[in-house]
């Protein structure tokens, strides 16, 4: 990788995990240079405005944690176990979330919701994305016999999502792990039942 390559990286790196804990409005441009150590030349030779960079961290952010779900539903074989997978990639949420803060589709949809449209859009094609996994888990269980066949996909890959974050937020702001773990333990019980 090139210097400016990794430069370009270390800015996105640290300032994913920046907007994650601080949120995007309450970041300043020094604010990234004293998580970076760089001045502001240096920053902006690599991005024009804030807003770059909050795209491209949110990316970042976002395909970390996709990489996490990865790894955990290739340990996972039935749709039950992959969609009880998501949950144990925040099952330590307050020290070892996959991005320093929490979940950024959770922080960066509360944050943008009413104040920065364009990056809401991002996050919500996100959201789509992730969605969809879940749908595409579900249908695979319906399918293979493991759900019933008349269940509502889309109702209850909204469920498990819904489940999922707001067990996220409650662990987070609780400053201990048991939404999560209560959450997927609950989710994963009624999965049985369907």
């Amino acid at each position: 990788m090139k210097k400016g390559e990794q430069t370009r990286r270390h800015i996105v790196i640290k300032s994913a995990e920046l907007f994650n804990q601080k949120g995007y409005a309450g970041c300043s441009m020094n604010d990234i240079m004293e998580a970076t150590g760089l001045q502001k030349g240096g920053i902006y030779r690599n991005f024009k405005s804030k807003d770059e960079i909050a795209f491209a961290a949110f990316d970042y952010a976002a395909d970390t944690v996709s990489q996490h779900f990865s790894e955990a539903l290739h340990e996972a074989n039935t749709a039950s176990e992959k969609i009880g997978a998501f949950f144990k990639v925040y099952e330590d949420v307050i020290n070892h979330p996959p991005v320093q803060g929490g979940c950024p589709l959770l922080n960066t949809a509360v944050e943008s919701d009413d104040t920065h449209p364009a990056l809401r859009d991002k996050t919500l094609g996100v959201f789509h994305t992730f969605l969809s996994m879940i749908e595409g888990i579900i249908e695979e269980g319906r399918l293979n016999g493991e759900f019933k066949t008349e269940i509502n996909t889309k109702a209850l890959a909204s469920f498990v999502i819904s489940a999922l974050e707001g067990s996220i937020m409650a662990s987070k702001l609780a400053g201990n792990n048991q939404h999560v773990a209560h959450s997927r333990e609950h989710v994963l019980h009624y999965l049985k039942m369907i």
